[in-house]
């Protein structure tokens, strides 16, 4: 029963941090430290990863007419602009897929530790503000995914590789800076990283569950579905309120908090760690 309300908790933080651009490893690591799970390494790994999974339904269930790109009214057909979009999202994924599936392992062993994921916070921070400040009062050049070129769409997914790479950066974090730096508008960049994160996470997703190799006990798949659910729940209502939030807002105040949070994660783990 404990280990399933630390689910839970878990579930909820990565279903606050994965949309809002301030890194869902760095508040897992900091929430770990508190509230470790009784479970081994290798399923506690694989749960950090997967749990995105309910995070992903989220996406979809909120923007299914937006994603799927057939329509059965009057018959079969493709939506106009549907499988642009995919092609799109395809060619953004293939930097950090690439990167992922080739050094995977070799990456975590290297990056995924407090320092990495401190520095990340606190520079990506900057980053935001710094992007905010230049594109203060420019009209964004692409309003719409439609607009969105096929060489945005691989700068995105440079930037994307760039999260896969280095821990505390942020998936959402990363694509949304990358996305304005280039002159995307706001509410598009967050719905594209809405929309580019299902290949995304499904693939990181599956690479973790092959490598744990789907042995779950009872209590394992529990915890599971636990943290998922949570997580799906949350994300909901996350995501509506960040697409609310950037109606008026820039994302500075998303830059200040990364900064504060890689403060944070340097002093406790130097101080306590």
């Amino acid at each position: 029963m404990i280990d399933l309300l630390k689910a839970l908790l878990l579930g909820v933080v990565e279903g606050i941090t994965e949309w809002l651009p301030v890194s869902s490893t760095g508040h897992m690591i900091l929430v770990n430290e508190f509230i470790k799970l009784g479970v081994s390494d290798e399923f506690r790994e694989m749960f950090l990863v997967v749990v995105q999974l309910g995070a992903i339904m989220a996406v979809v269930v909120l923007y299914w007419n937006k994603l799927f790109p057939f329509s059965f009214k009057d018959g079969f057909s493709v939506k106009e602009g549907s499988m642009a979009m995919w092609g799109k999202i395809l060619i953004s994924s293939v930097p950090a897929a690439i990167v992922g599936i080739l050094f995977d392992d070799y990456l975590d062993k290297l990056f995924y530790n407090y320092q990495t994921v401190a520095v990340m916070l606190i520079l990506f921070g900057i980053f935001f503000i710094l992007v905010e400040t230049y594109n203060k009062g420019k009209r964004p050049k692409m309003r719409a995914i439609s607009e969105i070129t096929i060489q945005t769409a691989f700068i995105i997914g440079i930037f994307q590789m760039i999260a896969a790479v280095f821990p505390g950066t942020s998936r959402s974090g990363a694509t949304i800076v990358g996305a304005l730096l280039i002159g995307v508008a706001r509410r598009t960049a967050a719905e594209y990283t809405f929309f580019l994160a299902v290949p995304a996470m499904l693939g990181a997703s599956a690479l973790k569950l092959i490598k744990f190799g789907f042995k779950f006990t009872g209590q394992e798949l529990g915890i599971l579905l636990v943290g998922m659910v949570a997580a799906f729940i949350v994300s909901v209502v996350a995501i509506k309120f960040l697409m609310d939030y950037i109606k008026k807002h820039d994302f500075k105040a998303f830059g200040w908090y990364r900064i504060v949070l890689g403060v944070v994660v340097l002093a406790y783990f130097l101080i306590w760690g």
